[in-house]
């Protein structure tokens, strides 16, 4: 239980760290604004996500609880009731909108149902959001499997990015089950729905880079929010810092860019590894909802 806490709670706490700088994609400008980041800050009046609190989330957040909240309610993944969850949040949404959101907003607005809104955006983002969904299928991989591919859907669909969340669901199962996490996403790209995808090529150079130093590294995998980019980043994440999360999330923040999708979906799979002391306990208790992530967690338990 406590690893499947810790996985939750540490893509929700990578989402909260990344809050301040995120979509920042100058290097320096991070380190001048923010210095290292290590503590959770609020965003400036420039950022996409102006308004938001130190310990808040950004829009992947929020979408994530809302999940989270869908999953707690129903004892399981219920597509209808999150899309009814997921479309309420984004009436008078004081934070930001993204593409694939506004595009999902409006194929439902023409009357298309959640099995066929989803925008056909590329991001990252929507797979990012699925360790609601790993927590409760912990010990169902197909069930596991399924939900995280229909929730990404839902808003991306995409099947290089449906490719994507099945795959770190995979590999958190695998994690979940006590292998090591290189392992898990070495062996997870080996099967044969794997291994002719863009998938393995991601893998491969993301493990590729683990010497590496990490803002180079993502800085030459690409920053923003595209999967092609995001996936092998994640990868080096994992790879670099398997035995320590805390700076896997600092440095991914500190890489630029889209460090919550990065930065979430490490959380996941370090977390499933590592537990809830490898969290820092300052920064679950400055979530704004960090509170009411764990009583959910434990309604689900």
């Amino acid at each position: 239980m406590d690893n499947r806490k810790a996985l939750l709670l540490g893509a929700f706490a990578a989402d909260s760290l990344s809050l301040g700088a995120h979509w920042i994609y100058d290097v320096q400008e991070i380190e001048k604004r923010f210095g290292r980041v290590e503590d959770l800050a609020a965003p400036g009046p420039d950022s996409y996500h102006k308004g938001k609190m130190q310990g808040e989330f950004t829009h992947y957040g929020d979408q994530m609880l809302v999940l989270l909240e869908s999953v707690a309610e129903r004892q399981g993944f219920d597509l209808h009731d999150f899309s009814d969850r997921w479309r309420e949040l984004f009436v008078d949404y004081k934070g930001y909108l993204d593409g694939a959101t506004k595009k999902t907003l409006a194929y439902y607005a023409k009357g298309k149902g959640p099995e066929k809104a989803g925008s056909h955006t590329g991001d990252f983002a929507g797979a990012s959001r699925i360790a609601p969904v790993v927590f409760m299928y912990a010990d169902d991989l197909d069930g596991m499997v399924d939900a995280a591919r229909a929730q990404t859907k839902m808003t991306h669909n995409d099947a290089a990015t449906l490719d994507t969340a099945e795959f770190f669901a995979r590999v958190a199962y695998r994690t979940l089950q006590g292998q090591d996490p290189v392992e898990a996403v070495e062996e997870t790209a080996a099967m044969e729905d794997f291994e002719m995808n863009p998938v393995s090529m991601w893998v491969s150079d993301g493990l590729k880079s683990k010497d590496q130093d990490t803002v180079s590294a993502i800085g030459r995998f690409g920053q923003a929010c595209e999967t092609n980019q995001v996936f092998p980043g994640v990868v080096h994440l994992i790879a670099k810092y398997r035995d320590d999360l805390r700076e896997a999330l600092i440095q991914a923040v500190m890489a630029g860019g889209d460090s919550s999708a990065r930065g979430s979906m490490a959380a996941m799979v370090l977390g499933a590894r590592h537990g809830m002391d490898s969290i820092p306990k300052e920064w679950i208790s400055g979530m704004k909802k960090g509170g009411r992530i764990l009583e959910l967690a434990d309604k689900l338990a």
